[in-house]
């Protein structure tokens, strides 16, 4: 497994990350052991968390996610498993956090009661990367980075790190950091894919330039570069199996993500990786592991065994003509998406 630096930290970590965001839902506690030792076995270091996880979010199961790897990070050495897991941000109403009554807001009060929650569920006093899992545009920013800079001078967090921003969002916060001396993202989770790639248009430019490492999330799609919803499949328990009867908004998601033109392009990439002699959720994670500002790619499953392929990516170095002919297929029929 080869390791990346993670933006301007102190954190070097697997290239491979495990998301961890079906735990307590659709991977009940044994599948989630199952899954968070094989990855580990495999040289994962980096786990990725939230509070609200599970995701479809109800709030029965809400901060599960984090108690699971909790139970299982205490047999482990601490300093050989990095952290990252996410205070809730409004969210457009979508996320339930489990400490708070409100859609979630990152104040200081509620920051403050958030970073106690996921480190007593966790097991842990300590978390390396903090995010703000949606951005808060009804708080300052400088109040938001306020109180992650106060968790970093406490010792609760090592760094900081946002979620689903825009390239204003992340500009005004470094600029933010930068003028008045408070802590700064060092890292960026949003959706990255081969069927996703607007990434591309302004933030790629912001991450080079500013030395942010993006944690790509969904990079097969949310399953889709698997292969799985060809045809017009619909597994049982996979993500957008459930989100088509969800929620408007997970409906939306599912709309989005499962049509006509992705399900198409899905079988091109197919076609490619079976030439290069892989699984296409090999390649489409590979893929995004080919831009220097991704820092550690997010993988998940709910059983085990669905790690194989994604792992694998870490023994694979695509050719310029393979990354070539995947643009093609982007170009052709799905750039920008939606």
């Amino acid at each position: 497994m080869r390791h990346r630096r993670l933006g301007r930290t102190g954190l070097v970590v697997s290239e491979i990350c495990l998301g961890t965001m079906t735990f307590g839902n659709q991977a009940d506690e044994g599948s989630s052991f199952a899954i968070l030792d094989r990855a580990y076995d495999a040289g994962v270091d980096l786990f990725d968390i939230a509070e609200v996880y599970p995701v479809p979010p109800e709030r029965k199961y809400a901060g599960r996610s984090e108690e699971i790897v909790g139970k299982w990070m205490a047999g482990k050495p601490r300093d050989g498993v990095f952290i990252a897991t996410k205070v809730a941000g409004p969210g457009g109403g979508w996320y339930l956090s489990p400490v708070r009554e409100n859609k979630g807001s990152l104040d200081r009060h509620h920051i403050m009661r958030a970073v106690e929650g996921s480190l007593r569920r966790l097991g842990t006093d300590y978390i390396d990367l903090y995010q703000t899992h949606w951005p808060d545009r009804g708080v300052p920013i400088e109040e938001t980075l306020e109180a992650l800079t106060r968790l970093i001078e406490d010792g609760k967090i090592r760094y900081a790190g946002c979620s689903n921003e825009t390239a204003y969002g992340l500009t005004k916060s470094l600029w933010m950091s930068e003028t008045r001396g408070l802590a700064r993202y060092e890292t960026i989770q949003n959706n990255f894919s081969l069927l996703n790639r607007r990434f591309e248009d302004e933030l790629a430019e912001v991450c080079r330039r500013e030395q942010v490492s993006l944690l790509p999330y969904s990079p097969i799609a949310g399953g889709v570069l698997s292969g799985k919803y060809q045809e017009g499949a619909r597994p049982g328990g996979a993500r957008f199996t459930l989100y088509a009867d969800y929620s408007p908004r997970s409906q939306a998601m599912f709309r989005r993500f499962v049509n006509q033109k992705t399900l198409d392009s899905t079988a091109r990439f197919m076609g490619l990786a079976q030439e290069a002699g892989m699984h296409v959720a090999t390649l489409a994670t590979a893929w995004t592991l080919t831009h220097d500002f991704v820092g550690s790619t997010i993988i998940g499953a709910t059983r085990a065994e669905q790690l194989t392929d994604t792992l694998a990516a870490a023994d694979v170095t695509l050719s310029a003509d393979l990354v070539k002919a995947c643009h093609q297929v982007t170009k052709d029929m799905l750039y920008p998406l939606g």
